[in-house]
C-alpha cells in the first residue's frame, strides 16, 4: 500500500511540474517585426521618443493617459504616425513584473527623447507603403492595406522613412 501511495505522489508531482512548464511557455508572446533583433525573450520595450512601453506578452502599448496608465493594442492617437521601425527601442531585461512604469521616472531620465544606444536591427522588414504601425503590432498583417496618410508621412522630416534605420 505504501508503494502505491508513493508511486501516486511521484506521478502527480511529475505531471503537475510538466503542466506548469507548458503554461509558462504558452504565455510568452511573439515579438513584433519592428522589435529589436536578438531579444526574443524580453517582455518589455521602452520607446523613449514617445514615452511609451510595449508589452510583448500581451501585444499592447502601455502609456499614461489622464494621469492613469492605459493598455491598448494601438498607439495613443497623437502617436499613430510614429514609425515603430525607425524609432529606438530600449529593451527592459531587468524587470519581470506587470507594471514596468513603476520605474518610469528612472526610464525617462536614463533614456530621454531622442536616445540612441547601440545600433539595432529590427526582427523583420518594414512593410512597403506603411509607416510602420497601422494597428500597432505590424506582424505582417498589413499587407495589401492602403496607407491613407502617405502625404503626411512624406512631409514629416522628423523621421527617416527611407529604410527604417537611424544613422
Amino acid at each position: 500500500m505504501k508503494k502505491l501511495v508513493f508511486a501516486s505522489v511521484l506521478f502527480m508531482s511529475v505531471f503537475f511540474a510538466h503542466a506548469q512548464q507548458v503554461s509558462i511557455n504558452v504565455n510568452i508572446g511573439t515579438p513584433p517585426n519592428w522589435g529589436p533583433q536578438g531579444n526574443d525573450d524580453s517582455r518589455y520595450y521602452y520607446l523613449p521618443d514617445i514615452d511609451v512601453y510595449y508589452d510583448v506578452n500581451q501585444s499592447v502599448f502601455i502609456y499614461e493617459s489622464n494621469g492613469k496608465w492605459a493598455r491598448d493594442k494601438k498607439l495613443p492617437a497623437n502617436y499613430r504616425q510614429y514609425d515603430l521601425y525607425s524609432g529606438y527601442k530600449v529593451v527592459l531585461n531587468d524587470y519581470k513584473g506587470d507594471t514596468p512604469y513603476k520605474y518610469h521616472a528612472k526610464h525617462r531620465a536614463s533614456y530621454p527623447k531622442g536616445y540612441q544606444g547601440k545600433p539595432q536591427k529590427n526582427r523583420g522588414e518594414k512593410p512597403k507603403g506603411n509607416n510602420g504601425n497601422q494597428n500597432g503590432n505590424s506582424k505582417g498583417n498589413n499587407k495589401g492595406k492602403e496607407n491613407n496618410n502617405s502625404k503626411q508621412q512624406s512631409s514629416n522630416k522628423d523621421h527617416d522613412h527611407s529604410n527604417g534605420k537611424h544613422h
